[in-house]
């Protein structure tokens, strides 16, 4: 006789566990957006069990709990139906997560203690650390692309720091505990009392885009702006249409900003117009995460994913769009792998990291919720983009570029416009479709190789794998941290 399975977490090991009768389950796991974990099975005959861990390890990382959202619990019987699921468990805080069973949906979350959700709780927290009076603490407090990953020029300047300055503490701010974050770093939850109290506690914030939830610097903090990128797409005020209110919010925004890091003198003048960032300092030293591209191994991140040294790789890397919240599907990634015989390494804007699915297929690798980019372009063969600024990092490999951008025109009319032709300097070839591109990766790129030369030495003359040193020494030369 079979009844209704029974649920319950089991906090000390991290578990969903799932008991029932009849016949025995042939396979089980939890399924979500950018994570999968199988189940183990055990029992038999009267009764079985199925244990779903809550964490796992992603692209030979630590293990780690899983990254919010929802997973459908799927428990599939050998030639009949799938066992069906109707029990309900509240959220509970366990082994770095917040768990919610709803019927054969499994809700994660961040591990925040349900008191803190919403704008009441967290205005008394922000309010009860904006009005600390203790000594600012001799430490960094990190963000990248909202606590979404730990990468990019934060992670760069990070691991520099750690080296010349292992006394500093380093918090990174995480949108759950996911997100790894470098040796000998502290992860604080978003929207946690350890968060707010990090962010008003370090002397120094290095962030890459903008700071959030009403920061109020205290005397003696400083913030570093690093940005995420050399623009080809028009920023901040630059954008198309005036409005009042945004242009508020990014004076404000700027103004909270001590110092602005900028790739190359191009994006100086630029960052430092769009953002208004007026009298204050403007670095221009490079960018930190393209160390990696003259110091890496491409052959160990190759390892990380699963991917032969002999094998072709192509990454497809597109920016997000303003009237889209998922990747744009310009680009069919099993057919071009088929096509051309490589493996296709599809790479999603952090913006479309929550709201999107992993992409599958032969020979496809879906990487959008992999840690950083760099790592990515250095493995990488080649590069399909659009408007990214990847392409911008990419020179610094001297392997080629491919420019997919059917939407060209919409993209630079309505969406937001270029600060110049792409058309006209592209270091690579501009396709339309998905047929072009396969005929331009056969064809090559050799008559594109003056564009290149030139390419680099207008955005790349700093990108000498030694931006992280030089930055961090003029953090530690003008104070803004103690070694």
């Amino acid at each position: 006789m079979t009844s209704q399975p029974t649920a319950r977490f089991e906090p000390d090991d991290a578990l969903l566990v799932i008991r029932g009768t009849g016949a025995r389950p042939s396979s089980a796991a939890l399924e979500g957006r950018r994570a999968h974990v199988d189940g183990r099975i055990t029992g038999g005959g009267k009764t079985w069990t199925v244990r779903l861990p809550l964490r796992a390890s992603r692209w030979g990382g630590p293990e780690l709990p899983l990254p919010s959202g929802e997973y459908v619990v799927r428990i599939d019987v050998e030639g009949g139906a799938d066992r069906a699921l109707d029990v309900r468990i509240p959220p509970r805080v366990f082994a770095g997560v917040r768990a919610e069973l709803r019927g054969d949906r499994l809700v994660i979350g961040a591990p925040v203690d349900p008191v803190y959700d919403g704008a009441e709780a967290q205005g008394a927290l922000e309010r009860r650390y904006v009005d600390r009076s203790e000594p600012l603490e001799n430490a960094v407090f990190f963000e990248s692309f909202y606590g979404r990953g730990a990468g990019c020029n934060p992670l760069a300047i990070d691991r520099e720091l750690a080296r010349v300055a292992p006394s500093v503490t380093r918090y990174w701010s995480v949108i759950d505990l996911s997100v790894r974050v470098p040796e000998g770093a502290i992860a604080v939850v978003e929207g946690s009392p350890d968060w707010w109290r990090a962010r008003s506690a370090a002397r120094l914030l290095v962030v890459n885009d903008w700071l959030r939830r009403r920061f109020a610097r205290r005397r003696g903090q400083k913030v570093l702006q690093t940005w995420h990128g050399t623009p080809l797409k028009r920023l901040a005020l630059h954008r198309p249409g005036f409005d009042p209110r945004r242009a508020g919010a990014v004076i404000k925004e700027s103004l909270r900003w001590n110092v602005l890091l900028a790739q190359n003198p191009y994006a100086a003048r630029i960052l430092r117009k769009a953002y208004a960032f007026l009298g204050r300092p403007l670095w221009v030293e490079g960018y930190p995460r393209n160390d990696v591209l003259v110091h890496g191994d491409p052959a160990a991140v190759r390892a990380e994913l699963g991917i032969a040294s002999d094998e072709r790789v192509l990454l497809y890397a597109p920016t997000w769009r303003d009237d889209r919240a998922e990747i744009v599907d310009f680009l069919d990634p099993a057919v071009l792998a088929e096509e051309t015989g490589a493996v296709v390494l599809v790479r999603g804007h952090s913006r479309t990291l929550l709201p999107g699915q992993d992409l599958a297929g032969a020979r496809v690798v879906d990487v959008t919720g992999y840690p950083d980019t760099a790592p990515l372009l250095l493995a990488a063969d080649a590069l399909i983009t659009d408007y990214s600024s990847v392409m911008f990092d990419f020179g610094v490999t001297g392997k080629p570029m491919y420019f997919l951008v059917p939407d060209m025109e919409h993209y630079r009319g309505e969406l937001r416009g270029f600060y110049f032709d792409l058309v006209a300097h592209a270091p690579g070839p501009i396709v339309r479709s998905q047929d072009e591109l396969i005929a331009a990766l056969q064809s090559g790129t050799a008559d594109h190789a003056g564009r290149y030369r030139a390419w680099t030495a207008r955005f790349n003359a700093r990108d000498d794998g030694r931006a992280s040193e030089r930055v961090v020494a003029r953090i530690l030369d003008q104070g803004l941290i103690d070694r």
